[in-house]
């Protein structure tokens, strides 16, 4: 076991972050990967972009239309109980059909999320 203190959280305990006017998150993070449960108004575009982590997307509520880039592009629509696993370096982006919540997980951590360095989504 590592020396990471062991703890429960409850995601109402979480402080929510305004990221910009269409997106607030909670987020969770361990020594090795970050979780975040997010709320997305209506019509909110995530940009194309791309990291270094692998992702693991839940749909909640709500739909979102994804679209992947790189060789082989596809596209993607995940509702309420859909899981994306995006492997690292693939580029994405989604719009959210309705008001979304979902839960995103990545290994390793979100460093650019956890030290606010995260320009493509505050605009």
């Amino acid at each position: 076991m590592s020396n990471q203190t062991l703890q429960s959280i409850n995601w109402n305990t979480i402080e929510l972050e305004t990221v910009n006017e269409g997106m607030q998150r909670r987020i969770v993070t361990g020594e090795k990967m970050t979780v975040a449960r997010i709320y997305f108004k209506a019509g909110f575009k995530v940009p194309m972009h791309s990291h270094h982590n692998e992702q693991i997307t839940q749909v909640l509520s709500g739909q979102m239309h994804f679209v992947f880039g790189g060789e082989d592009p596809k596209e993607m629509m995940l509702g309420p109980g859909d899981v994306v696993v995006i492997p690292a370096h693939v580029p994405h982006q989604a719009t959210c059909i309705g008001e979304v919540e979902e839960i995103d997980m990545w290994a390793p951590r979100r460093e650019d999320w956890l030290d606010g360095t995260d320009a493509y989504l505050r605009g």
